[in-house]
């Protein structure tokens, strides 16, 4: 098959490229996906051949999925065993979907009756062979299993010709109370309908079970709703007050209704998640105190307190970014939260872009500006600061029907247009509530619920930002805040957010985004308690995890747990009043840390409330079970928090770590090692579920490099933008080590010479008009062009304004300047070339290489180009020399044959 010259301008796009042969299926570099879709269709005959193949992929006749719950604490094992129903070995990969919560913690392979077990190794350590799901050989797959707040396992391992493999995986985790219920959630995705496929869920407490529930099968990638057809017809079984058992098995027919139902692809069977759901009757006094074998837990979920009164200040993004559907949904969403705000809560609502908007909501109209209002902060002029000596923040407005109507009109004017001050537009908010704090009565419980759908465009930046907020936040008001959409810099928020008291939650693009806000904002809006205090008397205890919680909300739960010295005799605890003498030399009071000896365990929560101070007796009982894998899953958690909040992370990383290797939890700190049949090794590492991975089509080259490789180094362009001015942005592949599998993939087809580039089919031609991007997708996928693009289409950068051009040709490809592996490129338009869009995060980033050239816009990438020189002379010919430009760098092949 011929690669025409025109192949150097598809490297343009696959902006990171390595090549290896494609060698025949053998022992040890085949690869099938388990969980697979049928090819697309083509004309060629050997792609035929190669779809015939995949039909014959490894066949799972049983799969089972057993989970114990004791004490909240869930352990599930999935089984799954496969055959290899081909004629020649196959390499199956065994690919599981979890929650985001869970703790891989075992992993055995069992082939032709002899077990391999995995083991857990610190992540420096792990040598990656399989580059998360290499495809080799004339095999084809696709792994499409997702689902939002999950973790995708997969490995791959070599089956003989109708011989059979077992995977055993297990993940543990400690289920989070939300809305009055436990979930437990079971997420099936074998790509194809199982003979022999079945769940079930052994619920056991200490304390009599309320209620047991198997709801409606969920797609995982949308707000869960109940619907007949989606009944899994769960058998539940109650074994007594305080044990339940639920099982699911769907039969073929079955599989493939709900699959319908769900929209899977026609065939595959069954691709959702299945829930059981429950909750335990509670103690209105204080929660329970579980005791075993030197550990005790503390759940705390009171039921009958009253709900404190609160003063909420959304905090809302109306950059560019945010145009079209998200500021629609956003709008939605906003609509239906303020009809849940009860009649004595207070509110305000700030929006922000280039600057900081305070609404006065009665007048419908905006009382308080921060920062100067101008078309965008690249403008050519300097803006006159504008005077706001005069300016006074709103006040705080009742939630009464009144208002809430006015507020509606104002959630209507917000428009989309500008950059993002994330420093300013939280720092307002915070002066806001305590301004309005003082002049208040009666104290309401301060609230930020902050969403913004990308990072910083103006002003502060990153950590700093972050440490301004913070120390405006003098009163420790909680700050939640919410990543809308790909763009948002989740881990910026999530920092943010644990340093202010609050946590940050992702609202996911889809057509339910606003029902997402909405359930967000159910799950924080009954503040029970602030300021909730877990202290313990006893010299006995240590190794305490968290203690001190700055607020607790209705239908969640606060579990404490540490460790009891092995003589320690285990009585019942009481609650002392937070009236006693809690400085007495007699009862002192310890919050953390090793107590005095000689008491028994005695803890007391105390807190604020709608009514005041509060003092709360907590019931004790002896645990069914071992509560250890409960004070190390704690433990590792907030470990992993404080690292993530944290600007030095070594100690939290030291400590985590020994955690995880101690209990064999796979982690961010932690990758499991897979020991494979053939003595290779394979790193596997739980990565987000929530993204869709990319297709691999026949003779996918390698996606990373191998010892002893020839290394190419080719200089080529990438399109992105083209008018009457130009831009040069030069990146270097190994600056950048955190691409997915799409950029990095160039396969190719014979016939009429189509290719997959990223897992989209394209054409050779550097003309690719059958994948040029209209305006909205461009957008879409570039969200800060939102920020700098008129309606002219013109973009306004530091040395001038330039058009997006999406109607150009360009025929010349201007020289770009030095890249920062000092090479040189060509600059081509931006709507030419899709795959590089997720390296261009932001306006930052696009400009960090800024050049302007001979009246043209673009940027050259440096890729890298790997061929195996074991395979390098029996799998290619090359029937013309390489080329060198006139740049003196390496930039194409002129012909290459298979």
């Amino acid at each position: 098959m011929e690669l025409r010259t025109e192949l150097i301008w598809m490297f343009i796009c696959a902006t990171l490229i390595t090549v290896h042969s494609a060698p025949p299926i053998s022992t040890t570099e085949s690869l099938v996906v388990l969980s697979t879709e049928e090819l697309k269709e083509v004309t060629t005959e050997k792609q035929v051949k190669i779809e015939e193949k995949a039909k014959k992929i490894p066949k799972i006749y049983s799969m089972k999925v057993d989970t114990n719950v004791t004490n909240r604490f869930a352990k599930t094992l999935i089984t799954s065993k496969v055959k290899n129903l081909d004629e020649k070995p196959q390499e199956a990969n065994f690919g599981v979907v979890l929650p985001e919560t869970a703790y891989i913690s075992g992993f055995i392979m069992e082939i032709d009756g002899k077990k391999y077990e995995a083991y857990v190794k610190e992540k420096e350590e792990a040598k990656k062979i399989y580059d998360n799901a290499v495809s080799s050989g004339l095999s084809a797959a696709h792994v499409e299993a997702h689902a939002r707040d999950s973790n995708r396992f997969t490995v791959s391992v070599n089956i003989e010709p109708q011989s059979k493999a077992t995977f055993y995986l297990t993940y543990e985790e400690l289920l989070q109370r939300q809305n009055g219920a436990y979930d437990i959630v079971v997420n099936l995705h074998p790509g194809q309908a199982v003979k022999d496929l079945g769940v079930e869920v052994n619920i056991n407490e200490t304390r009599p079970l309320s209620f047991v529930r198997a709801p409606s099968i969920r797609s995982g990638n949308e707000i869960a709703k109940n619907d007949e057809k989606l009944d899994p017809k769960a058998n539940i079984q109650i074994i007594d007050k305080t044990a339940a058992r639920v099982s699911f098995k769907p039969d073929l027919e079955r599989q493939n209704e709900l699959g319908n139902y769900l929209g899977n692809k026609e065939g595959t069977g069954l691709s959702g998640q299945f829930v059981v759901q429950y909750d335990v009757e509670r103690d209105p006094q204080g929660g329970e105190v579980l005791v075993s074998d030197g550990y005790f837990v503390h759940f705390f979920a009171p039921s009958d307190l009253k709900p404190m009164e609160k003063h909420v200040v959304f905090v809302l993004d109306t950059s560019g970014s945010m145009s079209g559907t998200r500021i629609h949904q956003l709008k939605q969403a906003m609509k239906s939260i303020l009809g849940q705000l009860h009649a004595e809560d207070f509110f305000n609502i700030i929006d922000f872009n280039s600057v900081v908007n305070a609404w006065n909501i009665p007048k419908v109209e905006i009382q308080y500006v921060e920062g100067d209002s101008y078309d965008y902060f690249y403008g050519d002029e300097t803006p006159t600061p504008k005077n706001k000596t005069s300016q006074k923040l709103p006040e705080a407005f009742q939630a009464n029907q009144e208002n809430i109507n006015q507020a509606e009109k104002v959630i209507e004017k917000l428009s989309a247009l500008g950059g993002t001050d994330i420093k300013s537009s939280l720092v307002v908010a915070l002066q806001l509530l305590n301004e309005t704090e003082k002049q208040r009565s009666e104290s309401k419980q301060p609230l930020i619920i902050f969403l913004t759908d990308g990072e910083a465009t103006i002003g502060e930046y990153g950590d700093q930002a972050i440490k301004s907020v913070t120390t405006a936040n003098t009163d420790g008001i909680p700050i939640f805040s919410l990543s809308f959409g790909d763009g948002a810099d989740r881990e910026f928020l999530e920092k943010l957010s644990l340093k202010n008291q609050g946590f940050a939650r992702h609202i996911y693009e889809g057509a339910d985004a606003s029902l997402q806000l909405e359930e967000f904002y159910k799950f924080v809006s009954s503040p029970l308690l602030t300021k909730v205090n877990f202290k313990y008397v006893s010299k006995a205890v240590s190794k305490l995890t968290k203690t001190q919680f700055p607020i607790m909300f209705e239908g969640s739960e606060i579990v404490v747990a540490g460790m009891i010295d092995p003589d320690f005799a285990q009585q019942p605890p009481v609650v002392t009043s937070s009236t006693e003498k809690s400085n007495s030399t007699e009862n002192p009071i310890v919050t953390g840390g090793v107590l005095d000896a000689g008491f028994c365990l005695t803890p007391e929560v105390n807190g604020w409330g709608a009514g005041g101070a509060i003092d709360l007796k907590p019931k004790v009982e002896n645990s069914l079970g071992s509560l250890e894998k409960h004070w190390a899953y704690l433990t590792l958690k907030q470990l992993l928090n404080e690292r993530d909040a944290a600007e030095n992370k070594t100690q939290y990383t030291k400590k985590a770590l020994e955690m995880a290797l101690k209990y064999s939890f796979v982690t961010p700190v932690t990758s499991l090692v897979v020991v494979k049949p053939n003595d290779t090794k394979a790193e596997s590492n739980p990565e987000d579920a929530s993204k869709v991975q990319p297709v691999f089509d026949s003779f996918a080259f390698a996606s990373a490099a191998a010892p002893g490789t020839i290394q190419l180094m080719s200089v080529v362009a990438i399109p992105l933008s083209g008018t009457s001015n130009y831009v040069a942005l030069s990146y270097d592949a190994e600056e950048e080590p955190a691409f997915e599998i799409s950029d990095r993939i160039f396969t190719t087809k014979s016939g009429n010479d189509n290719r997959i580039v990223g897992g989209v089919k394209t054409n050779s031609s550097l003309d690719q008009t059958d994948n040029i991007p209209n305006l909205e997708t461009l957008k879409l996928k570039l969200p800060w062009l939102n920020d700098i693009l008129d309606k002219n289409e013109t973009l306004e950068l530091p040395n001038g304004k330039y058009k997006l051009g999406m109607s150009a040709v360009i025929d010349n490809h201007p020289e770009c300047p030095l890249t920062p592996l000092n090479g040189t490129g060509t600059c081509t338009l931006l709507k030419d070339c899709s795959s590089v869009y997720s390296h261009l995060k932001n306006v930052k980033t696009y400009t960090s290489f800024f050049c302007s050239l001979l009246s043209l816009l673009g940027f050259a990438v440096q890729t890298r180009i790997s061929i195996k020189p074991s395979t390098f002379v029996n799998q290619f010919h090359i029937s013309q020399r390489i080329i060198r430009l006139s740049s003196g760098l390496l930039t194409t092949l002129n012909e290459l044959k298979l």
